[in-house]
């Protein structure tokens, strides 16, 4: 296993130097869902949730989310986003609401980070605007499926 690049010689927390490296394309995707009950995910279905619409106001919280990672996390560099993805799927077999995240840069460091971040923070929005009619939503599965770009090139999870 490599060591950790956010500690120095002397193990003290530091922000990566990205400066010598080029800039690339650089995407990330990931996912996460939060289950419920079915009577909450046909309020999420049908759009009568008191507070709006769930849906619409989770991605717009998911794209804010990416944009503010460096913000949230303490050595994430701040990135120029060029495009920010936040997709919903209903599952209702299994009750629950499915997010994807697509983050892309042109920059010299990844934007997993900021994926990972759209993908919970809609979530977090999501229970946020359910949590009146249904306190027992588990959000699970948070995940990176894939990146692109920089020295490793692509990778799937």
């Amino acid at each position: 296993m490599s060591s950790l690049t956010h500690f120095d010689a002397q193990g003290q927390a530091h922000m990566v130097d990205v400066g010598a490296k080029p800039a690339t394309r650089r995407t990330a995707i990931a996912e996460g869902r939060i289950t419920m009950q079915p009577a909450t995910l046909d309020i999420v279905r049908s759009g009568t949730a008191k507070k709006g619409d769930v849906l619409g106001i989770a991605r717009i919280a998911g794209i804010m989310a990416a944009k503010k990672t460096s913000d949230l996390i303490p050595l994430c560099h701040p990135l120029a986003l060029t495009r920010v993805a936040v997709d919903f799927e209903l599952l209702p077999e299994a009750h629950a609401v499915r997010c994807l995240a697509t983050v892309e840069t042109v920059g010299p460091t990844g934007v997993e980070m900021e994926a990972l971040a759209a993908v919970q923070v809609a979530l977090l929005t999501i229970y946020d605007m359910c949590k009146a009619v249904d306190k027992h939503m588990v959000m699970e599965g948070v995940r990176v499926l894939e990146k692109h770009g920089g020295k490793t090139g692509s990778s799937w999870y």
